[in-house]
């Protein structure tokens, strides 16, 4: 991370925390850091084209909202793998699918809008597929508050 300037990192530092619900919440990021908005937006653009942030968004609770989220896995012969795979993210509750060196070797997030769209999707995809679906629904839940100090 030695191209980043200070600037960046601070940037980097104030994403990680929560998004002021102002009108406009960069302008207040701006001020934070001696930028203006336009710069600010334009800094964090580039941080994400440059691999430095590889996600920025909101993370909504699915469940306070009425769905559901489910962390699946598969068990994919190799020689299918890339088939399995197109069919499986084509459909839209699909989320964070990795391949992984196991005999699970495909995992992936179902994300619903009502909780019967977990087993619904995952009965789609075995149909699709001719492949079982296991599926791992959240138990509990834990908040660790996860930051990484640039």
């Amino acid at each position: 991370m030695s191209e980043l300037d200070q600037i960046d990192r601070d940037l980097i530092n104030i994403l990680q925390n929560d998004l002021g619900l102002e009108h406009r919440p960069f302008e207040a990021i701006a001020d934070q850091v001696g930028l203006s908005e336009t710069d600010v937006l334009t800094r964090i653009n580039a941080l994400k084209e440059n691999g430095y942030l590889t996600r920025f968004g909101p993370f909504f609770d699915a469940a306070a909202m009425g769905g559901a989220f489910c962390l699946c896995a598969m068990a994919v012969p190799a020689e299918k793998f890339d088939d399995v795979l197109t069919k499986v993210n084509a459909h839209a509750e699909v989320a964070h699918n990795y391949e992984r060196a196991h005999r699970l070797n495909m995992w992936f997030v179902l994300a619903t809008e009502k909780p019967e769209g977990i087993p619904n999707t995952a009965d789609a995809i075995e149909r699709e597929t001719g492949l079982t679906v296991h599926c791992f629904p959240k138990l509990q839940e834990f908040y660790i508050g996860f930051r990484v100090a640039a």
